[in-house]
Order: C-alpha cells, then structure tokens, then sequence
C-alpha cells in the first residue's frame, strides 16, 4: 500500500567567499609583499534519511533551503572559514528529481545516508596567490563563486503506519477525514472505499504518521470475497492495526471475531502487530448501550471510543495511536 508524497523545493549552496587583497607591513621588510587570504567555501545544501520521518509534509510550508556563504579571505594569508552545511531530514525512500529534467538524482534508502544536492561555491584567490616575478605587489583579486542553485522534487512512497480495520460502514473513511487532510468519498453503502485511502496525522513539526482507510473486510476475504484479498495484502504492509467497531451493531464481539478470524486465515503474523480497538459512532448510542460498552473488553487490546462527527474521544485516540506508532518505529529500527 504506497502513496506518493511529494514536495517541490528550491535549493541553494552558499557563495564562495571573495579573496582578500593585503600587503604585509613588518619591520626589516623594506617594502613587505603581498599576503591577502583566499575566500572560504560556501556550504553544501544535503538531503538526509531519517528513519524517525514518515512524511514530506514539512516541506510544503517552507520551499527555500540557502547554506551559510564562505567568509571572505583576510591578511597574513588567512583564508575565510567554509560556510555552515544545510542538511535537509527526509524519510526513508525518498527519491530526489532535477526539478526541470525530472532525471533522478538519488533515492535515500538508509539511516544517515546523505546527497549533496547543492553545492556550495568555491572562495575566491587572494593577492599572495597572483605574486610573481614580474609582478610583486600584485592588487588582483577573486570574487566567490556563487553555490548551486536548483529546483528538486522529493517523492516518497509511503508505508502506513496504522490500518484501519473494519466491516464495510464501520465509519473508517469518516474517521480518516476527521484526523487528517484526506477526504475520502463517504456514503452509506457497503464498499465506499474500492481503493486504500491514506491521510497524515501531523502531531506537530518534525512528528507526524500515516493511517490507511483500506476497503472494508468481510467474512470470506480470505478466500478472496469481496474486496478480500486485495484488502489483505494491504494490511499487511502497516505497523499498527485499528480495529473499528461500529457501536449501532449488537454483536460487537461477533464482529471483533470475523476481523481477527480473517487476519489470522490469510497471515497468521498479522496478530502478532499492535493493536487498538476502537468503539465508533458514539453519539447514537444510548445509555445503555454505554453501559454494556463499558464491561466490554477485547483482549489485552486498548479500548477508545469515539464519535468521528461530534469529534468525541477523537484527540485521546491520536495520542495513543502516535504513541502506538513510535513504540512500532523504534522496534522496527
């Protein structure tokens, strides 16, 4: 289950940094030289994997990235420090493209790997490097380069992090429009969803997750009905399962066994990943309905319940499903 994640940014190394012209002044040196340092480097602006991302998100907000300038070069031939490096975090598999050609300039696959995309201009030559035997005292200098400059496109292709497991109307796509930007076309018909939809829950800058609103589940999927078997190698791809049940049915635990009895028919290992259960459509169940919930449990599994519409419950399942999620990324690093 891959959704593309995309950004365009502009990038610009750092400008070399410009020769200096100087003549040394000391005593016993009747007419001194010339000793004007060169110019720093200007940084490099790098592209950097990050196993602790999941998204681009970030970078739809800012779209220009410059490194530090070389400093300029000074007397007794010193030469201007480099300009600071600019290193860009980007999640695992993102694929870097020239902007204008779209030719692929790297994908980053692993923790740490890092792509110069950018680099920074050289300094300048001082004086002391035009010296020569026809011309002692030379006044020539060099301006800096100017670094690189160019547009990229980063694609990502995305795991989810979190599927939402459920019967068909158990309120997943409604759910996946209330915590993020995705919206899903929402009915009340069985199989609203034909195709997985993805949304990203952003918690704050730098910390965000992916959820899936992948086609409903019915018994028989794992011999391929309904929307089974395309469903489950799906599901198959995300860290955490949540489980949806929708609170209107009455056989709640019934509807509990079908999805787990599924996952365990088409891969066992499925039953082995983290689970969350939640209990929706909250806001049309009635006193005691809300009783009977309370006494019900699922296992060792945490229980939330929520209503999607009203926004009910909604913020404590985010926090516990970004918990859930971190806890997943650390073991699978």
């Amino acid at each position: 289950m891959k959704f593309i994640d995309t950004a365009h940014i502009r990038v610009k190394g750092g400008d070399g940094g410009a020769g200096c012209v100087s003549f040394r002044r000391e005593k016993f040196v009747p007419k001194g030289g010339p000793d004007g340092g060169n110019g720093g480097r200007g940084g490099n602006v790098l592209l950097r994997g990050n196993r602790q991302l999941s998204t681009l998100l970030d970078y739809r907000y800012r779209t220009v990235y410059r490194a530090e300038r070389g400093q300029h070069g000074m007397g007794s031939r010193k030469t201007g420090a480099s300009g600071t490096h600019t290193v860009l975090d980007v999640p695992l598999g993102t694929l870097v493209r020239e902007g204008e050609t779209g030719r692929i300039l790297a994908e980053l696959l692993h923790h740490g790997e890092a792509f110069t995309v950018a680099e920074g201009g050289r300094g300048g030559r001082g004086n002391a490097e035009f010296a020569s035997a026809t011309n002692q005292a030379p006044r020539r200098y060099e301006p800096g380069k100017p670094g690189e400059e160019r547009e990229i496109e980063l694609e990502l292709k995305l795991l989810a992090d979190a599927g939402l497991v459920g019967l068909p109307n158990a309120g997943k796509s409604t759910l996946i429009s209330t915590i993020s930007a995705a919206r899903p076309k929402i009915a009340d018909y069985p199989f609203t969803t034909l195709v997985p939809n993805l949304g990203i829950v952003r918690i704050e800058p730098g910390k965000s997750f992916v959820v899936a609103d992948i086609p409903g589940l019915i018994e028989g999927a794992h011999e391929g009905k309904g929307l089974g078997l395309q469903f489950l190698r799906h599901i198959e791809r995300t860290s955490v399962l949540v489980f949806l049940l929708d609170v209107t049915r009455e056989r709640l635990r019934e509807d509990y066994q079908v999805l787990t009895s599924e996952l365990r028919l088409f891969n066992r290992q499925l039953l082995a990943k983290p689970r969350v259960v939640v209990l929706t459509k909250m806001d049309a169940a009635d006193e005691t309905v809300r009783r009977r919930l309370s006494r019900t449990r699922f296992g060792s599994s945490p229980v939330v319940s929520i209503s999607a519409v009203s926004g009910d419950g909604v913020p404590d399942l985010v926090r516990l499903l970004w918990g859930v999620v971190s806890t997943a990324r650390m073991r699978e690093a």
